[in-house]
């Protein structure tokens, strides 16, 4: 024991403290589980237990934070543990999606064994026991509130916690885990579905827009064709780039992004790229080459300037180079413009005053560039018929209860004063109308009873 910091906790507590920090100092591998906000209060709270002033206010403060982390989370500590375990990027977590488990290096399952091992240890150390160690130190009357949330068993990662949950020794879940690892990958892929890059990085994106299929309605051939092409990528058969192409709000983005919920139950992520971020793509796709998840990247409102180098790195991707193409990957792009880079009447060449020879071809190159995607959806703006079987399909999904001429009439109001008709005004005047029709009924109910009182 340390004779310069005498702690004030029971010498049993203090042998468990010690015990935890040297486990949590031994691991080989997985020391990014304890590197977040929550790992790293927890490890400050174990210091504080052992080395803690006499007032105990540093220990109390290190509880606080310790709590204060996983309620931002809104997770027990032992759900934390098991979903940084199943995320975590390390040697083993990516090998394990390019290998069969026999294949792995003997030296780094060992190495696994180890260290879930000694996370199981880490795992077992509840906020209940933390919560009266610190009522130990602090010499409190009662133990501080202990952070706890009832925890339904739905998604893998809670099906995985029940699984450890049985085990007595999770260094036997070694196969099993590589066996995630390779169904549903690892690190920022494996924790978000929806993510974007921005300055040089992936971001997940926490709330991905929740739009799903069957709100969609209008262009039946269109979403048939770009499910079918999906579903190629999701079984490993060779998927084709697709443009989605046609008049602003016709549903071109909110079809893409409905694929996400559409298909929830299968390893497929969504990346956005930015147009100022296409000079990237060859750099974005060789990050994704070999990962487990399939992956649609999505450029919204695609369009190009005159000599753009996102139009060449996009070439690259598109129609690929001496490097192979990853199966995992796709583009699916939309635009309002079906030649995408623009041209204007003075770009057309001349021949007696152009100096390029071959200027004709180059103008063919920049409108043909479309081409180069495998798969061209079109969408035409709605007509009459289009735009109100929309807004009938709306408003029978949002419950909206008015006879169909007043809802039609006000439809066709609406687009006329507002945007035109799209799937986009439809929506738009569907979450109008029922907002409105709410707020009317609330208003009547609270004139009504104020009468009667």
């Amino acid at each position: 024991m340390d004779n310069q910091a005498m702690p004030m906790a029971s010498t049993s507590s203090y042998t468990k403290v010690q015990y935890l920090q040297r486990q949590a100092a031994s691991l080989l591998l997985y020391q990014s589980v304890l590197q977040g906000e929550v790992g790293m209060a927890f490890l400050d709270l174990l210091q504080a237990i052992r080395y803690t002033d006499a007032d105990a206010r540093g220990c109390l403060q290190a509880y606080g934070s310790y709590f204060h982390a996983l309620a931002t989370r809104n997770q027990n500590w032992e759900d934390y543990i098991v979903n940084q375990i199943l995320f975590s990027e390390n040697p083993f977590t990516k090998l394990a999606q390019q290998r069969k488990f026999e294949d792995l290096p003997p030296a780094l399952v060992t190495a696994v064994q180890h260290d879930l091992q000694l996370l199981q240890s880490l795992y077992e150390c509840s906020s209940a026991s933390l919560s009266e160690w610190v009522q130990g130190v602090a010499h409190m009357p009662i133990s501080p509130i202990v952070w706890y949330r009832e925890q339904e068993l739905v998604g893998v990662e809670t099906k995985f916690a029940a699984y450890l949950n049985e085990l007595d020794n999770w260094g036997d879940a070694v196969e099993e885990l590589a066996a995630y690892y390779q169904q549903y990958g690892c690190g920022l892929f494996a924790e978000y579905r929806a993510l974007r890059w921005q300055g040089g990085q992936f971001i997940g994106i926490r709330y991905a827009d929740p739009i799903k299929l069957s709100t969609l309605v209008g262009y039946e051939s269109q979403r048939d064709a770009l499910l079918k092409n999906t579903e190629f990528l999701l079984s490993g058969e060779v998927a084709l780039h697709v443009l989605l192409y046609g008049s602003r709000g016709s549903g071109k983005s909110s079809l893409v992004k409905s694929l996400l919920n559409e298909y929830a139950n299968r390893p497929l992520c969504l990346l956005e790229v930015g147009k100022s971020d296409l000079k990237d793509l060859p750099e974005i796709v060789e990050h994704l080459r070999g990962v487990s998840q399939k992956f649609i990247i999505f450029v919204d409102d695609l369009s190009f300037e005159e000599d753009d180098d996102a139009f060449k790195a996009l070439k690259v991707v598109l129609e690929g180079n001496l490097t192979a193409r990853p199966q995992n990957v796709v583009v699916y792009a939309t635009s309002n413009r079906r030649h995408l880079i623009r041209e204007f009447f003075v770009d057309r060449p001349a021949p007696k005053d152009n100096d390029e020879i071959h200027a004709w071809d180059t103008m063919q190159e920049k409108l043909s560039f479309s081409d180069r995607f495998g798969l061209t959806l079109t969408f035409e703006p709605a007509d009459q018929k289009t735009y109100l079987k929309i807004v009938q399909h709306l408003a029978a999904q949002a419950e909206i209860d008015i006879t169909q001429e007043d809802l039609e009439y006000q439809a066709l109001q609406w687009a006329t004063r507002h945007n035109g008709r799209s799937g986009r005004t439809a929506r738009q005047f569907i979450d109008f109308l029922k907002a409105d029709l709410t707020l009317f009924r609330t208003n009547e109910n609270t004139s009504n009873t104020s009468h009667s009182n």
